[in-house]
Formats: structure tokens, sequence, C-alpha cells
């Protein structure tokens, strides 16, 4: 299974890019989406911007206000718009996609899109 996560660039402080993870393989409406980011020199971000499988959305208190995930259903895709962005926004981001099935977590990976913030 592949995610496609694509839309990354060079941006100005307080500038917008919109990110976007598609898939071919997988029906991703049935499945909980989240962006990851991991920031030069750091651990990956654990707490994600998730669109779960019913809709609902969570934030990190880093994201609310500025960010807006959502679902393209009709070209099975999800949006990450990212609005004011801070030069502590800089950072790969990765989308996951996530379900439990049976006997398990159905669990795949984005190859990752850099998003670089200058101030």
């Amino acid at each position: 299974v592949q995610l496609q996560a694509s839309g990354g660039g060079l941006v100005q402080v307080g500038g917008s890019l919109r990110l976007s993870c598609a898939s071919r393989d997988i029906n991703m409406d049935t499945y909980a989406i989240g962006w990851f980011r991991q920031a030069p020199g750091k651990d990956r971000e654990g707490v994600p911007c998730i669109t779960s499988s019913n809709f609902s959305t969570v934030y990190p208190d880093s994201a609310k206000g500025r960010f807006l995930i959502s679902r393209d259903i009709a070209k099975n895709t999800v949006g990450l718009q990212m609005n004011n962005l801070k030069p502590g926004d800089t950072a790969v981001y990765y989308c996951n996609a996530g379900k439990f099935v049976a006997g398990g977590y159905d669990n795949h990976w984005g190859q990752g899109t850099l998003v670089t913030v200058s101030s």
C-alpha cells in the first residue's frame, strides 16, 4: 500500500500551503488519516492532525486555528490546509492511514513532504 504526500515547499512566515495525501491502493474514507510532522533534529511529533473515518477531527494545540484537515471523497485524498505558517512549522510532514481490522491494526505511511517556513 502506498500513500503519496505532496504539496510541501518553501513559504514565508504568515504564508499558506496545502498538503495532500493520496492513495491508489486503499479507500481512504474507511481509514483514520493523520498528518504527523518531524522537525529537523527532532522526533516525529506525536500529536497529529487527524480526521477519523467518521469525519471527526483532532488538532494539536500548535495547529488549532491555523490548520484544517479535510477529505475529498471523490478524489480519495486528504488535505491539510496550513495557514499563518511559522518557522516552527518547518518539518517533513507525513500522512498516515490506519484502522482496526480483525486481528490487528492496518497502518500505512506516506513518504513525507518537506515544508520550510522562512522568516
